[in-house]
């Protein structure tokens, strides 16, 4: 018998990786929808607001009408849990519409339970938020993946409510990466044809391996047949900061900047047009006590490659408060190399 334990052993050691992979296998969409669909919910925020009619207006109602004078206004959208105690990860236009913190927040899951929900981090600059729902748990939720390792052409689901319609299912793939569209300093969005409506605002994207890869956002009427998402290792940076400061600290250089062209790159004797033009410099910034002077074009940050204008804002805003770093710019064609202490951002919601 004991000359049997060895090739036992030998069996398990082969079983236990076939196991594991099949754990990661990829999902049929039907499979990956029925596995992930209790993890997404409906939010709805709302605010107090007066109803209109203009001062007259209480010569012209019934005495009734005067205790409707308050009416709710709402935002719906998407969220879905991250963890099973009923933490929710969302956008934050969805809770704060117009940039107008919401006063009530209701959560509704997929059994068509409902709760209020508090908010406990926030930030606006990459349009993400936490919600707290107490009670009613453990929660189905889901599993982060990594957005880094995306290739163009994957397949990915979207799961949200839009239009208000309940459990919305859309299907496409990953059009492209990177997206600068002007939004926010630290956009790079994940681009896609799985279509992205009103109301799927702050849903998952997944991938077929029922991971999420990417945090729905609202697109523009004119972007037929184009979606966005919030790349999820750009959310899981700052979700430390959010749960526990319920906000995001940031470092600060002090430099406006602007994209390379190839004439640009000509005209300041560059041999390609990578790097971000620094075409202004604030006073008493961390820039110019470092010696940074607009025209130059900065290559590298704290050891960090900058090969578009875009890559410099994510960045800086990752460096820690104090530290001092090593700056690399071209000036006049020539490179230099420069000391600069990273300031706190302040606040700007």
């Amino acid at each position: 018998m004991l000359r049997l334990f060895p090739l036992l052993s030998f069996i398990l050691f082969v079983i236990s990786p076939l196991h594991a992979e099949e754990t990661s296998r990829n999902y049929t969409f039907a499979e990956l929808v029925h596995k992930e669909r209790a993890a997404v919910v409906s939010i709805r925020s709302a605010k107090l607001a007066r109803e209109g009619g203009g001062p007259l207006k209480d010569f012209f109602s019934l005495p009734g009408d005067r205790l409707k004078q308050e009416i709710r206004e709402g935002s719906l959208g998407t969220g879905f849990f991250i963890d099973s105690s009923g933490l929710i990860l969302t956008n934050y236009h969805i809770i704060a519409p117009g940039n107008r913190p919401a006063e009530e927040i209701l959560v509704r899951t997929s059994d068509r339970r409902e709760f209020p929900a508090r908010v406990i981090g926030k930030d606006a600059k990459t349009d993400i938020a936490i919600l707290r729902i107490e009670g009613g748990g453990p929660f189905t939720s889901v599993v982060l993946g990594d957005s880094d390792q995306l290739d163009i052409g994957e397949w990915v689901v979207a799961l949200g409510n839009a239009f208000g319609l309940e459990e919305t299912v859309t299907v496409g793939v990953v059009s492209g990466i990177g997206r600068a569209l002007g939004t926010g300093p630290y956009d790079s969005y994940i681009q896609t044809d799985a279509a992205i409506n009103a109301g799927n605002s702050g849903g998952p994207l997944f991938n077929i391996r029922g991971e999420v890869i990417g945090v729905n956002a609202a697109v523009g009427a004119s972007a037929q047949g184009i979606g966005f998402a919030i790349p999820i290792n750009m959310v899981r940076k700052i979700l430390p900061a959010l749960e526990k400061e319920g906000k995001v600290t940031r470092g600060w250089l002090g430099v406006m900047i602007q994209q390379l062209t190839t004439d640009l790159a000509k005209a300041f004797k560059l041999d390609d047009d990578q790097g971000a033009l620094v075409s202004e410099v604030m006073k008493e910034s961390p820039a110019e006590q470092g010696g940074i002077v607009r025209g130059d074009v900065i290559v590298e940050f704290d050891g960090k490659k900058v090969t578009q204008m875009h890559d410099l804002p994510a960045i800086v805003a990752e460096t820690p408060i104090g530290k001092t770093v090593l700056v690399r710019v071209i000036r006049d064609g020539a490179p230099l190399q420069m000391k600069v202490k990273i300031l706190q951002l302040k606040d700007e919601e």
